[in-house]
């Protein structure tokens, strides 16, 4: 047995692919040249990292000349988020990283259901003559409940034509962070709508810290960090050309298994999430019922200390997550569980599993058994009833 064998926190990080880590090879070795020095084996580099970059757009209907690549997606997310001061919208169940870089200007934040899920009528309602920029996730990271992006696209272009009409030339763009529906969900920018997009290669065994911005042609935006004015002078820095190449070969993997990976994850957590029913009914589930991203379960048991599980489950070396790891790291309740109005006694009983590539049949049969038996021994230590 591995440390990979009972992992159940892939929407914190996966490993990454061999096959991933074969075509990065060359670049952490042989072809180590900076791809902006003027000689051979560096242009040479230099047209391989091009190449990549063209490879990994075409995963999701862009261009290799409208990606601005990125340390992973937070600083994907500040570059579009940062790059417009006036007023801001999106929903409350947002990452961090969103929600961080949004409450730096005028901003509102829109309420979410009890699913995780906004409307479109509810995210235009909250745009005002100063809107610049909307800021919706694909799915969301603790529940994985998938928005309505493309209802929500078609309701801010209306919102834009009337602007139009009425001489209103401020800008009203779209971002979307798609990161943890990426490898699982068919995503096309264009059918999308989207303006900006963000997607992170650590979320589809890729490696980590590399992400990327997709810019729809004709946006501009405001660099967040300057210096040589590499990346179309919006991320300077010198190219990180093994990480791009990685990241465009787990994309293209991705894409190749998605398919049979979505259709994998929906027997697997069905089996999951049916055990724990059977033998804990009074475990309560989120995310949106239909609408969910088909590796995640959401679950929790009220009035048990859910840091206490992840300990017991660790022993048995079953790894879990209680939120989103970085809610996890600072230590606070998860501001999604908070969004969706999930009571405290609840949301502390509440723990995250992801399944991914790694996850079998067996596997979630060991973790449904040693999770049913660590909530049942401590309702018995405790006395609660859950």
């Amino acid at each position: 047995m591995t440390n990979i064998d009972y992992y159940f926190d892939y929407a914190a990080a996966t490993p990454l692919d061999e096959r991933v880590f074969e075509a990065m090879r060359p670049f952490l070795f042989d072809d180590f040249f900076n791809p902006s020095s003027p000689y051979e084996p560096a242009v040479a580099v230099r047209r391989k990292y091009l190449a990549a970059k063209h490879q990994l757009a075409q995963t999701f209907g862009a261009s290799g000349d409208e990606l601005v690549m990125t340390a992973g997606a937070t600083e994907s997310i500040n570059l579009a988020v940062g790059s417009f001061p006036g007023h801001k919208v999106a929903p409350t169940s947002e990452h961090k990283s969103v929600l961080e870089a949004t409450k730096r200007n005028d901003h509102t934040l829109v309420q979410v259901d009890k699913h995780g899920h906004v409307t479109p009528q509810d995210i235009v309602s909250a745009v005002r003559e100063d809107t610049e920029l909307v800021s919706v996730a694909l799915a969301n990271h603790e529940i994985g409940s998938i928005q309505p992006i493309r209802s929500i696209a078609q309701e801010l272009e209306i919102v834009r034509a009337t602007r139009r009409e009425q001489g209103n030339a401020r800008p009203l763009l779209f971002h979307c962070d798609a990161s943890q529906g990426f490898g699982l969900l068919d995503i096309n920018v264009g059918r999308l709508g989207v303006d900006l997009l963000t997607l992170n290669s650590a979320k589809i065994y890729g490696p980590k810290q590399m992400g990327l911005l997709w810019i729809k042609p004709g946006v501009v935006l405001q660099p967040q960090i300057v210096g040589g004015g590499q990346e179309r002078g919006l991320r300077s820095g010198t190219e990180n050309v093994a990480g791009v190449v990685g990241f465009s070969a787990a994309a293209a993997r991705a894409t190749q298994k998605r398919s049979h990976e979505f259709d994998r994850m929906i027997v697997l957590r069905g089996r999951l999430e049916q055990r724990l029913k059977e033998a804990l009914p009074g475990a309560i589930f989120s995310g949106h019922p239909k609408h969910r991203l088909a590796n995640f379960c959401h679950v929790s048991f009220p009035n048990i200390d859910a840091e206490r599980l992840v300990f017991l489950l660790e022993m048995k070396q079953v790894y879990v997550a209680t939120s989103s790891a970085c809610a996890a790291n600072s230590g606070t309740r998860s501001t999604v569980l908070t969004a969706i109005g999930m009571e405290d006694t609840v949301a502390d009983g509440s723990i995250r599993l992801t399944l991914g590539r790694h996850t079998t049949e067996a596997s979630v049969e060991y973790a449904a058994d040693q999770l049913i038996a660590a909530v049942k021994g401590e309702i018995k230590r405790t006395g609660v009833a859950t």
